[in-house]
């Protein structure tokens, strides 16, 4: 069964939301999904993004440091909005 690109997004949403979740419970409040989702997909830049799997992984397997490393790299490069 292949996913229509609305599905394909509102998965991806749904999955970065739930990170998102995961992250206030450990006390970073003021994550979005958006960003979670830009951490998770720059490294699809030069590859293109996997197959759904890997995605999914990808999002679930985050972890507070790498998320916090990302911003902090994004705030000195002047590429976080």
């Amino acid at each position: 069964m292949t996913m229509t690109e609305e599905e394909w997004l509102q998965t991806i949403e749904t999955l970065c939301e739930s990170k998102v979740e995961e992250f206030k419970l450990v006390g970073y409040e003021h994550v979005t999904a958006k960003e979670v989702w830009e951490c998770v997909s720059e490294k699809y830049a030069k590859t293109g993004v996997p197959a759904m799997h890997e995605v999914v992984n990808d999002i679930l397997s985050l972890k507070v440091m790498k998320f916090m490393n990302f911003m902090t790299i994004s705030a000195y490069r002047g590429t976080h909005f």
